[in-house]
């Protein structure tokens, strides 16, 4: 299908259709244009090579891939006010867009608003190349400022000349590590501390995460990574953000927000389940459920034409893990946007705790950190500003030789602190999965060091 697109970009008629697209718009007007490549079922990985800054989305029980190659416009963000600011940049970009068919976006959000290590706090592209296969058709978006029109057919050939020979799909092995003892028990110790918290009244929940680092034989190909993660996670959404260097990469069970034509459909998502764990309709994970279902229906209701519906907790399978979700719903007030959205519900009590305020001001006391966009968002949006955000969980920073994962678990009143530190380790779980090729000499290590 690349050759399709090298086919279309040869054609005399692409360069007319761009000036007249282009024609009387600003320099800075972004220009997209929509082209078929085809019958069939693409996942695009084959594309995915090093060096290249890349964002990633698929959904393979609905049989949706989208692959965004190189950027024709970036915005950052950071700061208190990063969602309004991105939002006003890309309302106006949105104003001045040229684009004939659909054209998209790609966006990304740190969990805490001063976080842009080392990807940015808050980052909205439109890519120069996005290849979208939905439902067995294909299609690529060209994408180029106006006052670029005359070097676009340069430019979309120098990232298709980028792209891979062949793809790698070979995953290094992974080094035996040191057990992390003092790691799990100081990780015990601030669950510790959160009960305390919780039973002084001071708060219902916190979250609470983990990270873990491994070093593999050789550069860990994100290729491999991310076609381990479609196979065994069909059902969620797996992502990837990549700078040319570093590769933030998961699957997320955790839809944060999806506005389309005017209506609004979120997720509250919380506890958690896996083989011999405690059961996942106790009373502590429906207390931990219901603090979610609470709190995100309390955060739309002002953005909603109606109260916000919602629907009853089932059991929701990722991989290994299951976790109750609630489906929550509503109209949205006329103007309000997708950022405006993801303003009022993040961080929900899944990942920040409950009340938000009170959590969060506790986190902070406490030196939580998270590194890349995990506990973030993950999103994609088109020129008319419709679109969704995921909550990134389930992920890793691929840096070369280097992996870091994260993970975390809720703690509210009735939580043991060393069944927490089981959920995190099942957690990491799905990560291993996709990364380690001996993945049970890895899960030996693991037990061994919570011990």
């Amino acid at each position: 299908m690349i050759a399709a697109l090298r086919q279309h970009l040869a054609h005399p008629e692409l360069t007319a259709r761009l000036q007249c697209l282009a024609a009387g718009a600003p320099a800075a007007a972004p220009v997209s244009l929509r082209l078929p490549l085809g019958h069939g079922k693409r996942d695009w990985l084959e594309l995915i090579g090093p060096g290249l800054p890349l964002n990633y989305r698929a959904q393979p029980a609905r049989h949706e891939y989208r692959l965004g190659i190189g950027h024709a416009l970036q915005l950052y963000s950071a700061g208190e006010h990063r969602f309004a600011a991105l939002d006003n940049a890309f309302a106006g970009i949105r104003r001045a867009w040229r684009h004939e068919g659909q054209a998209l976006a790609f966006a990304g959000f740190a969990f805490a608003p001063d976080n842009d290590v080392p990807l940015p706090n808050a980052q909205l592209s439109i890519p120069a190349i996005a290849l979208e296969s939905l439902d067995g058709q294909c299609t690529a978006t060209l994408s180029i400022p106006a006052g670029r029109i005359d070097q676009a057919i340069g430019e979309w050939r120098h990232w298709l000349d980028r792209l891979p020979r062949r793809p790698d799909m070979c995953l290094p092995e992974l080094l035996p590590t040191a057990p992390e003892t003092l790691a799990a028990r100081a990780w015990i110790a601030r669950c510790n501390l959160a009960l305390q918290a919780i039973t002084d009244g001071r708060v219902d929940k916190l979250v609470l995460g983990r990270e873990r680092r491994l070093v593999a034989a050789a550069d860990i190909p994100p290729t491999a990574v991310l076609a381990q993660l479609l196979a065994q996670q069909p059902d969620s959404l797996v992502f990837a953000c990549g700078n040319g260097r570093q590769t933030f990469l998961g699957a997320t069970p955790e839809r944060l927000v999806r506005l389309v034509a005017g209506q609004v459909d979120a997720d509250a998502l919380a506890g958690t389940a896996w083989p011999a764990s405690p059961e996942l309709a106790g009373d502590k994970n429906r207390h931990e459920q219901s603090l979610v279902v609470r709190a995100v229906r309390a955060a739309l209701a002002p953005l909603c034409a109606e109260t916000p519906r919602v629907g009853a907790a089932k059991t929701h399978a990722a991989g290994h893990l299951t976790h109750l979700r609630s489906r929550i719903s509503a109209p949205a007030l006329p103007a309000t946007s997708l950022f405006d959205l993801v303003r009022a519900l993040h961080p929900t009590p899944a990942v920040g705790g409950y009340p938000g305020p009170a959590a969060l001001a506790w986190l902070t006391a406490h030196g939580e950190r998270r590194g890349a966009w995990y506990s973030g968002g993950i999103g994609c949006l088109d020129q008319n500003g419709d679109g969704e955000f995921s909550v990134a969980l389930r992920s890793a920073l691929l840096d070369g030789h280097t992996v870091s994962l994260q993970a975390g678990a809720g703690i509210v009143a009735g939580s043991d602190a060393n069944n927490e530190l089981a959920e995190t380790e099942a957690k990491f779980g799905t990560m291993l999965a996709a990364l380690s090729a001996d993945l049970r000499s890895l899960l030996v290590n693991n037990r061994s060091a919570t011990r």
